[in-house]
């Protein structure tokens, strides 16, 4: 059967997003904020699969109805400076026409620039920063605002350094602009420790958390209807909870469904388990082993320590099973919580915050 609603590849955009209404609407409050408010700066933590750069776009989907030009997500490549110059360039023809005049040629000066910056190509002379605020100015005097939206945030980058410091002037001369930005928590809360971007810990920081197994319930019911594959609820709930809350593993997992159905015939219970175990093979090699080689092999060790409890983990367990001290443990605890691999789960326990990595550790050690 053909597959027209999920879409079970990063990046990738689904039909709807599935119990993010919330976030969204938060997000938005921040595009009618006052200029300079704590709202119109974004921060979306979440692991992989988790649906940042999703949102990230429906942000950037809602601005450009309110009249805002959108710079779309940009990872922290080193030419993300000049990335988010073309595209604002583009913006600005795309909203004013080609032919409207610069701040320059039209003799204006908005907040405290006036150039001509027709071509985004880098100038001698003139700085990223600057370059920005001559675009931002030009924009905000036609009343229209301004959204840059960054994706994939990295811990010490000079690129956000650079696009961070410029916001936090133009934000101190009232221009109308709102920044929002993703990555992985680990990422994001060393980017709020770096001593040159402490103005981003009075952002609004959302993490994303698991979907409810009731809204994916819906999405799944939904979704089977509209394609016309016949699954009893009992089914769909076990695929619903299989799912563990997360916006990846729903559309592998209703993919592979619909991939395996016949049509005019019931979804079977063996179809079902089938597709659960190929999204998991699936989501184990696109986000557990990905989210491994980012740790460090003490790292590891401390996860592989948890495999051996169930739910949840004490702490002074795991140190005993390491050979080492409480205290030593308690530091690679907090790592682990801060890159957002496990959560704390009560005083002095933590569990694995990515859906079907304790199983995965335990493939992999046998």
């Amino acid at each position: 059967m053909y597959d027209s609603i999920f879409s079970p590849s990063f990046g990738n955009r689904p039909t709807q997003l599935v119990g993010r209404e919330r976030t969204l609407d938060r997000l938005e409050t921040g595009l009618h904020a006052r200029p300079g408010s704590r709202e119109r700066a974004s921060l979306i933590l979440g692991q992989r699969g988790s649906g940042k750069t999703v949102l990230l776009l429906e942000m950037g989907d809602r601005a450009r109805a309110e009249g805002y030009a959108v710079c779309t997500p940009t990872t922290t490549s080193n030419d993300m400076p000049e990335r988010i110059i073309e595209k604002l360039a583009v913006e600005r023809d795309r909203l004013l026409g080609p032919q409207h005049p610069t701040l320059a040629e039209a003799g204006l000066s908005v907040l405290g620039v006036s150039a001509s910056l027709r071509m985004p190509q880098a100038q001698t002379g003139v700085s990223f920063q600057g370059r920005l605020t001559a675009l931002v100015g030009e924009l905000n005097a036609n009343d229209i605002p301004v959204l840059i939206l960054v994706d994939e945030v990295q811990a010490n980058s000079e690129p956000i350094r650079q696009l961070v410091i410029a916001y936090q002037e133009l934000v101190g001369e009232g221009a109308n602009i709102t920044l929002g930005m993703a990555g992985l928590p680990g990422a994001i809360s060393a980017t709020l420790n770096d001593h040159v971007l402490t103005f981003l810990n009075r952002s609004t920081r959302i993490r994303l958390g698991a979907i409810s197994t009731g809204d994916v319930d819906a999405y799944f019911g939904q979704s089977f209807d509209a394609l016309g594959v016949q699954a009893d609820a009992s089914l769909r709930a076990r695929a619903a909870q299989s799912t563990q809350g997360s916006p990846y593993m729903l559309q592998l997992v209703g993919h592979y469904i619909v991939l395996g159905a016949t049509e005019g015939k019931p979804v079977t219970s063996d179809l079902v388990d089938e597709a659960i175990e190929l999204a998991k093979t699936d989501f184990e090699t696109d986000v557990c082993d990905t989210t491994l080689r980012a740790l460090s092999d003490v790292d590891i060790d401390f996860l592989n320590a948890m495999t051996a409890d169930g739910e949840k983990s004490r702490t002074s367990d795991v140190a005993n099973r390491l050979d080492v001290s409480v205290d030593y443990a308690q530091k690679y605890r907090r790592r682990l919580i801060d890159s957002g691999v496990v959560e704390a789960a009560g005083r002095g326990y933590v569990r694995f915050a990515v859906p079907y990595l304790a199983d995965h550790l335990r493939k992999i050690n046998g």
